[in-house]
């Protein structure tokens, strides 16, 4: 597949992927961006476009350093993909979206920065690994990227606080399955909260580990 072919190929996937997460409410609005990493430079959903209704000939295409080459200006979130792709090598896409459960979970109180969840089920461990809570930035804040950068790229799924999460896969397909395989998490835990329930016990975790290769950074849970 040339470069040109992949480009095309890829554009058409963040509209059809971010159709699908707009159309079942994980995204309202114009909330949300999606990028994906190209050969010198990246695609990023535009500024103030809603995940439903992206036209491929506009996403914006930007270089290396940021900086826009082709089609609408970019959301504002780009230092936060910015800083993911910096510290998080093996990343080739990002979903960032304002999902219910996800934006619930950040805003409680108990949430263990290092541990956003406890390790509830297999296939959160096996494709968000743990997730890391920052402080809350306003949209767009640079700072925000200072605090991505300071989880040092331990962590492809992070929850900003009060406003929603973030993740990284090592392709679209892989961030959007882990983002929506988190706020499925999320929910989970606000239905349990204070049912006292029963989670992986650290043999299950070790297991899911060795077998999966699932990488946690350390104290990622200590639940």
């Amino acid at each position: 597949m040339t470069a040109m072919s992949n480009e095309t190929r890829l554009r058409e996937d963040i509209c059809r992927f971010g159709r699908s997460l707009f159309e079942r409410g994980l995204t309202p609005g114009s909330s949300g961006n999606i990028s994906v990493r190209l050969d010198g430079g990246w695609l990023v959903t535009p500024t103030n476009a809603s995940l439903g209704f992206l036209d491929p000939a506009k996403l914006s295409r930007l270089d290396d350093q940021g900086r826009l080459v082709s089609g609408d200006a970019p959301t504002k979130e780009v230092p936060l993909h910015t800083a993911l792709y910096d510290t998080r090598g093996s990343a080739r896409a990002i979903v960032h979206l304002h999902s219910t459960h996800s934006v619930a979970l950040s805003m409680l109180p108990e949430i263990d920065p290092r541990a956003a969840l406890p390790p509830m089920t297999a296939y959160y461990l096996m494709k968000c690994g743990a997730t890391a809570l920052v402080p809350y930035y306003r949209p767009g804040d640079p700072a925000v990227a200072d605090a991505i950068k300071g989880l040092a790229g331990n962590y492809s799924s992070v929850l900003l606080a009060n406003h929603g999460p973030v993740v990284a896969g090592d392709t679209l397909e892989a961030a959007v399955f882990a983002t929506e395989e988190l706020e499925e998490t999320a929910k989970l835990y606000l239905l349990l909260r204070g049912m006292n329930p029963r989670y992986l016990s650290p043999e299950q975790v070790t297991d899911l580990v060795k077998v999966f290769g699932v990488t946690l950074p350390e104290h990622g849970h200590e639940h």
